[in-house]
């Protein structure tokens, strides 16, 4: 169960949810190639324990890409905005709707291409909280709007 999930209100029901976008991985499979290379090269050259170590390392930044993306939540329920990301240590912010006075989306050429930018949720008073690399922004602006005007 997630934990926005574990964290609902009783009559609160989620409108939309999202994460943090593919784009996480793309960092990790590019290194993940120069370590299988490395360790292609170390199986060629007869050095096969030393293919070991690139291949574990790999392994080791494909998998904490992966828990980072899967352990960021994004949701927008009939009552408030819920956000929280991490697993060791974590990061959550929930905010009334009543008390969001906006939320900006930034996105870039690369962003609109491939469908992810950043969020500032702005609360009353002034308190902003930006979050980036966010799959699919203005949905999630939209879906706060709509939350907020009651539909």
């Amino acid at each position: 169960m997630s934990y926005i999930d574990r964290h609902l209100l009783p009559g609160e029901v989620v409108t939309y949810r999202t994460r943090l976008h593919w784009k996480i991985f793309v960092v990790p499979v590019l290194g993940c190639l120069v370590l299988v290379a490395l360790a292609l090269w170390a199986m060629s050259a007869d050095r096969k324990p030393l293919a070991i170590p690139p291949v574990v390392i790999a392994l080791i930044l494909l998998l904490a890409a992966w828990i980072r993306r899967r352990s960021s939540e994004f949701a927008v329920t009939n009552k408030r905005v819920i956000i929280k990301l991490g697993v060791t240590t974590t990061r959550s912010m929930e905010l009334l709707l009543p008390k969001i006075e906006g939320i900006t989306v930034t996105q870039s050429l690369w962003g609109r291409m491939f469908g992810f930018g950043e969020i500032v949720v702005t609360g009353s008073g002034g308190t902003q909280e930006p979050f980036d690399g966010i799959q699919s922004p203005l949905d999630f602006r939209q879906a706060v709007q709509a939350a907020t005007d009651g539909g």
